[in-house]
């Protein structure tokens, strides 16, 4: 896999989504299926959507014990996705647990990447709610060494902390970055944000876009144009 933008399917319903995927005949995007799509329909729509020609995040952040994470991932492995993922923050343990279970008798299995602090996340927040009195930075590439000595392929970290957790981990270790948005766009919910032509720069491998595609006027030129800042 090489550079991509995911695009956030973060949509309520079965047929939001395949209304908005219909919208694009030249190329199939990359897509991400979160918590709301995934427990609105559940399997069922990860299938089709692969059915369709589509290459899957599937972002459930998965976090519990280590047991009942290899059970789930033994299960969601069947789907045929291509990257999914699980909370850092579950322990090392925890992530070679899922690294097992995601792993099919064969050998093969999807990409697994860990999620370090979510890109809504800021230090007053991490603080004052987490107790995580580190520097936020000094955070994520913890959490990221971890993802690497258990195994998983790449983290989930905002765009402003790619170059750091590349040079951390190799150049091989993926960044999967929410947490973009075009320069005119709205931060929303976000906190560590960049624009695709920054994120580029920054050497992140995939970047996931939602609200800036899917609630624009012309969600194709969006996406176009996305693809265009992003890979060039």
């Amino acid at each position: 896999m090489g550079k991509d933008v995911i695009v956030a399917c973060d949509f309520a319903s079965k047929a939001q989504t395949l209304e908005f995927l219909d919208q694009f005949t030249d190329r199939k995007p990359f897509v991400k299926i979160g918590m709301e799509l995934f427990y609105a329909e559940g399997p069922d729509i990860v299938r089709e959507i692969k059915a369709r020609g589509h290459k899957i995040f599937l972002d459930l952040k998965l976090h519990d014990i280590p047991n009942t994470v290899k059970s789930a991932m033994a299960v969601l492995t069947g789907l045929g996705v291509d990257i999914i993922n699980v909370h850092a923050a579950g322990t090392k343990r925890m992530m070679e647990a899922a690294l097992k279970g995601l792993t099919r008798p064969d050998g093969t299995r999807p990409l697994l990447i860990a999620v370090t602090q979510l890109t809504s996340t800021d230090q007053q927040a991490m603080e004052e709610d987490l107790w995580i009195d580190k520097p936020l930075p000094e955070v994520v590439m913890h959490y990221a060494k971890c993802a690497e000595d258990a195994g998983l392929d790449g983290v989930v970290c905002s765009p402003l902390e790619a170059k750091a957790v590349h040079e951390t981990c190799g150049a091989q270790f993926l960044t999967v970055t929410p947490g973009v948005r075009f320069a005119e766009s709205a931060a929303g919910d976000q906190k560590r944000i960049m624009t695709p032509q920054q994120a580029k720069i920054e050497g992140c491998d995939y970047i996931v876009v939602g609200r800036p595609i899917t609630r624009a006027e012309d969600p194709v030129a969006a996406y176009e144009r996305c693809c265009r800042e992003f890979i060039g």
